[in-house]
């Protein structure tokens, strides 16, 4: 019987299917769209506000910022530090207003625009420990650091919607 053509050309043979700018640029609308709904929180709401039980949006994204910024560095170098310790170079102050907090955002974006181009093509593949206790390969990782964001986002609308307060579009990615 004949052979399926997708399964002939990647059989034995492994095939790119996102580049890396692709996969920087994704994580990059995502983290975009995050910056616009910690743009929406109120003031008093972004650092107090929860339901059910749930953290305080300022503290998701603080999470995020926690794997983000020292995750790139750890994809880079292969050293971790435990998650949510400030790497020695760098350290992450817990901001006290929207305003700092948006600012620490567009820090750890840039950081992680200045290392990307470091991560070469094999690294992606390469198993690792991130943060000393989660093995897996780099794309592995990375993909969870846009998931827990993707996670994180979506309280961050049930919370808006509790307030009355309508979310950016989710689809809207552009910054």
């Amino acid at each position: 019987m004949e052979t399926n053509t997708a399964e002939k050309a990647t059989k034995g043979s492994d095939v790119t299917v996102l580049s890396a700018e692709t996969v920087l640029k994704h994580w990059q609308g995502h983290r975009a769209l995050t910056r616009k709904v910690i743009e929406a929180f109120p003031e008093d709401k972004l650092f107090n506000y929860s339901i059910g039980g749930m953290r305080p949006f300022s503290e998701l994204a603080m999470e995020m910022v926690h794997m983000a910024a020292p995750g790139m560095q750890g994809i880079v170098s292969g050293k971790w530090q435990n998650f949510g310790e400030a790497s020695e170079s760098e350290e992450i102050k817990e901001p006290k207003t929207k305003a700092e907090l948006l600012a620490l955002w567009d820090k750890v974006t840039e950081k992680i625009n200045r290392l990307w181009p470091q991560i070469s093509s094999e690294r992606f593949q390469e198993v690792d420990v991130a943060f000393g206790q989660y093995e897996g390969p780099i794309h592995w990782t990375l993909f969870y650091f846009i998931d827990n964001e993707i996670h994180h986002r979506g309280q961050g609308y049930v919370y808006l919607r509790s307030l009355g307060i309508e979310p950016p579009a989710f689809w809207d990615r552009e910054g």
